[in-house]
């Protein structure tokens, strides 16, 4: 009896793995259910759009092979490069009117003050509120003949300005427009500022240094890392704007008719599924190149700590 009670416990059957396999094969179980929703939403709809740009599709017919076609036809559009002007416009002057923007909103936030964090959360505010409620709220500031800014202009004896129904300031009313809007970007400039050694400045202020050699010198150095990201999320998001073109529909005369709400209106209004996919893969190509040209860039003007100290 004490024999048959000294026999070894049964082996459990299984894969004998080694931790490293163990770790391998944990690795791939969590990273499943993310590369599933990789291929089904994400690289299947890319592979499929790079197909249809090459074809005529127009939802109620079967795709018909037509090759170069729709980036021939897009290049010999008027209203493409129109919207592809509009486009640069905002990423030429809305990113980086904004950038600077926050950045100084930033500063002047990041100050040790009383009652300072009541100004961060009025500042950041503004984003909370839904975009398309945002644009109509200024759209009847800029409202020609009862917006609060033409009454306002009225009132010191200057003609009142078809802001938002005049080519010429339509876009410039955006881009203000905008900048109403930079308490994101703020609060994420306020996180790198906070990130910097008060021992530096303090340093720098012992040595004589101004404050603007201080910003120049400390503060805009070991900030770059995140102005390189705010600025590639920038181009991205300046290159994918929608919704303001949208709610003016694109006027007027087509001077807020942004690339991809030219693309959305060929793909959802006239239903050309296959010019629309060679729209898309254009845009991907340009901001692709000007993210590249950008990280390319980095060794110039961005400052890692860690690369200074190896």
């Amino acid at each position: 009896m004490a024999a048959i009670n000294q026999l070894p416990p049964p082996r459990r059957r299984g894969l004998n793995l080694k931790p490293s396999q163990r770790e391998t094969v944990a690795f791939y179980i969590f990273i499943l259910p993310w590369l599933l929703g990789f291929v089904i939403f994400t690289l299947g709809p890319m592979l499929a759009s790079a197909y249809l740009s090459l074809t005529e599709f127009s939802i109620m017919s079967p795709p018909k092979w037509v090759g170069l076609l729709n980036f021939q036809q897009m290049f010999q559009t008027k209203l493409f490069w129109q919207s592809m002007y509009n486009t640069l416009y905002m990423v030429a002057l809305d990113l980086p009117l904004g950038l600077v923007a926050a950045l100084g909103a930033a500063l002047l936030l990041n100050q040790k003050l009383r009652g300072v964090n009541v100004f961060r959360s009025i500042f950041y505010l503004p984003v909370l509120i839904p975009a398309i409620a945002n644009i109509l709220l200024w759209v009847w500031i800029f409202d020609k003949d009862a917006g609060i800014l033409n009454t306002i202009i009225k009132s010191v004896g200057l003609p009142p300005q078809p802001w938002l129904t005049s080519e010429i300031w339509s876009k410039p009313s955006l881009i203000f427009m905008n900048l109403w809007a930079v308490g994101g970007a703020m609060l994420i400039f306020l996180a790198g500022l906070k990130g910097i050694p008060q021992e530096l400045h303090e340093a720098a202020k012992i040595d004589g240094a101004s404050a603007w050699q201080a910003f120049w010198k400390i503060t805009l150095p070991l900030l770059s890392p995140t102005i390189l990201f705010m600025l590639v999320i920038g181009v991205i998001g300046e290159f994918q704007i929608f919704t303001q073109g949208y709610i003016l529909g694109g006027g007027p005369n087509f001077s807020t008719t942004f690339y991809v709400l030219l693309l959305f209106n060929n793909a959802f209004r006239y239903l050309k599924m296959g010019y629309a996919s060679a729209m898309a893969w254009v845009l991907f190509a340009i901001t692709l190149v000007i993210t590249l040209a950008v990280f390319r860039s980095t060794p110039y003007w961005v400052y890692y700590e860690s690369e200074r100290r190896r």
